[in-house]
């Protein structure tokens, strides 16, 4: 039976599946209770439609939540696949640990993490979400568990992180830790203002250098010599951690799909001039709690339905580093051509650390991410130039955040390593971006 409730955060495209098995015990092999093709789904913080299985099975892991082992001393984590980030750092976090890698939400499961392999703001520093996993327990459609890590089944291993769960249903991981101090961990972080894209990239390098976390917000409708302008965010882990448990902190929520999104050229125009206004007043350091800094979005609830019950469409690229400049450029200036506005414009450096993932996403130099109202055949033709521009410059597309890529360019974008992932790809297991890119 379908589930129409079962869409991406971006909630397009729309694709039911013809069954949902939920999957509550590591023992156990769902794959009886439904019938092929399968696909394993967390907490559906995909954007596209990597997570979503059109006319297929999908086995839900969020009732797949238990934590198995911590060992405090040697800072490994094993837990079961459905657990989130957050029920994660709720954890341990008090305990002065903390996940090495998080990505803009606490609200993605493990299972997520590991299959897209998600990365921060300090992927020039730590690299993706993969480079921290211990090992992984995977159950493949023949009924076989296997425990794959660098060491056992390797190449298993590397086509799953990154994978977009077509390899096999993770059902557990262990994950290494970061040791922090006693306390809650806070962030020291500073604010600089940009003046433009070039102020940007004269900084980049010297702010990886000295800082742990680096991102900048900008302002995509700035023109001419403004250009890119924005609010460039550094950070460092605090010395002094707060006392006592994680504090629960009030939520804002977005209770009703708007019927139609505010977010236009005009409101965005004025959102973009009273933030960077107010990010110039609020310059310099202070103290945050790891959820301000690190998951801003996660205080205001279902945040998607600003945009409509059509959703956001999201456009993240990776540039290669000399190219990046020359290629921000036209794809801002694309975007304003079009007529179009981002309200959540992110821009950061990519880092030469290594994942063990064969797709994974991040490749050093540049990452630009845009995020924009569905208004169907109008962004779609946005999205094509944008797509084009990244493939001319030598850029990727990511998976995850993708409702748009075309099969051409992912197996160009990809072509390196596709033979390989393809030889370990669960033949029972597929998606419905699996089946857009791949045929």
């Amino acid at each position: 039976m379908s589930d129409e409730r079962f869409e991406s955060w971006g909630r397009f495209p729309k694709a039911a599946p013809s069954r949902v098995v939920p999957v509550y015990w590591r023992s156990e092999v769902p794959f009886v209770r439904g019938a092929p093709p399968f696909l394993a789904r967390g907490n559906g913080r995909s954007y596209g439609d990597s997570c979503l299985n059109g006319g297929g099975t999908l086995l839900t892991v969020r009732t797949l939540d238990r934590f198995i082992a911590l060992d405090q001393e040697r800072g490994l984590l094993t837990c079961e696949a459905g657990a989130t980030l957050g029920e994660i750092l709720d954890l341990v976090a008090p305990r002065g640990l903390f996940l090495p890698v998080v990505p803009g939400t606490q609200h993605v499961t493990v299972g997520g993490a590991i299959a897209n392999d998600v990365h921060g703001k300090n992927h020039h520093r730590a690299g993706n979400f993969g480079a921290h996993v211990e090992s992984l327990e995977l159950l493949r459609s023949d009924g076989v568990r296997r425990t794959c890590s660098l060491a056992e089944n390797p190449e298993l291993f590397a086509a799953t992180v990154g994978g977009l769960g077509l390899t096999g249903l993770i059902l557990s991981a262990t994950l290494r830790l970061r040791q922090l101090g006693p306390g809650v961990p806070q962030v020291r972080a500073a604010t600089v203002a940009l003046r433009g894209l070039d102020d940007f990239f004269s900084r980049a390098e010297e702010a990886d250098a000295a800082h742990e976390f680096t991102v900048a917000w900008i302002d995509c409708l700035a023109t001419g010599a403004r250009l890119g302008r924005g609010l460039f965010t550094l950070g460092d882990w605090a010395a002094e951690g707060l006392p006592g448990a994680r504090p629960r902190r009030r939520r804002l929520s977005v209770p009703v799909d708007l019927p139609v999104s505010p977010l236009n050229r005009l409101t965005v125009t004025a959102f973009n001039r009273l933030y960077y206004a107010g990010g110039r007043m609020a310059s310099g350091q202070r103290l945050k709690h790891y959820e301000s800094f690190f998951f801003p979005l996660d205080h205001v609830a279902h945040w998607n339905r600003i945009y409509g019950r059509d959703g956001p469409l999201q456009f993240q690229c990776a540039l290669p580093r000399p190219a990046a400049p020359s290629a921000v450029r036209q794809l801002l200036g694309m975007v304003a051509r079009h007529g179009e506005a981002s309200f959540l414009a992110v821009l950061k450096t990519l880092g030469e650390v290594e994942s063990p993932g064969m797709l994974s996403f991040p490749r050093q130099g540049v990452t630009l991410a845009l995020d924009f109202a569905n208004r169907g055949e109008r962004t779609t033709r946005l999205f094509r130039e944008l797509h084009e521009t990244v493939a001319v410059h030598g850029g990727r597309l990511y998976p995850a955040k993708d409702a748009h890529m075309s099969g051409e360019h992912f197996r160009r974008q990809y072509a390196e390593v596709l033979p390989r992932f393809r030889a370990q790809v669960d033949p029972a297991f597929s998606s419905s971006f699996w089946r857009r890119v791949e045929g």
